[in-house]
């Protein structure tokens, strides 16, 4: 294996319990609803901006665009805090193969965890949301993360919380990880099997670590 590929929200970062309290903020500001977190997470797909965009009514979409981020920004430290454990196990992969990130989220937004939660440094690329046409569970964004990565499909780990995760991992070829370590995941039933299911950052580490040994 050279290249192992994370997902960021519900994967590195337990980032959904905030994403829908800020999601919920806009749409109660702008529309006037007060959506579940279930409905919320049906949006989820396009990157936050889509998001808005594809589902607020009101005509002031560049103004919700903007208070999401901001509201994004005033509420992170209160929602997640620094992972010790986590940045420890990515420290230590980093070692042995090239990781990066797919995510479905923003640039700017994903900037902002990134720094609060100490792992600017450690991957070596970023497609986000707005850097590809196709959202998961099209492969387009796992493909093109290991393109960056120069790595091909057999030297390829993706993981993610979501269903879509999974399936852009398996259509990408690659060998595809369903994480269920977090508190709060997007899913645990797939429409398609993993190859593995990691209940916990030491059995994922073990499992990378079983190809990186090779």
């Amino acid at each position: 294996m050279k290249a192992i590929i994370f997902d960021f929200d519900g994967t590195l970062a337990d980032t959904l319990p905030m994403l829908f309290v800020t999601f919920r903020d806009v749409f109660k500001t702008y529309d006037g609803v007060d959506y579940t977190d279930e409905e919320i997470k049906q949006m989820f797909g396009p990157p936050e901006t889509g998001v808005i965009m594809n589902n607020l009514k009101s005509i002031e979409r560049k103004k919700a665009v903007a208070y999401f981020y901001q509201r994004y920004d005033d509420l992170h430290d209160e929602y997640i805090t620094v992972d010790h454990a986590m940045n420890a196990m990515l420290t230590r992969l980093s070692e042995h193969a090239s990781l990066g990130i797919m995510t479905g989220k923003a640039r700017r937004s994903l900037d902002i965890s990134l720094q609060r939660l100490n792992m600017e440094g450690i991957f070596s690329t970023f497609i986000c949301g707005d850097d590809i046409e196709k959202p998961k569970p099209d492969p387009e964004g796992v493909l093109k993360a290991m393109e960056e990565l120069g790595a091909s499909a057999d030297e390829t780990i993706f993981t993610g919380d979501s269903d879509a995760d999974v399936t852009a991992g398996l259509k990408a070829g690659v060998t595809t990880v369903g994480a269920q370590w977090l508190d709060n995941l997007q899913t645990t039933d797939y429409s398609l099997t993993p190859h593995h299911i990691s209940t916990s950052l030491q059995d994922f580490e073990a499992y990378c670590m079983t190809f990186l040994r090779k």
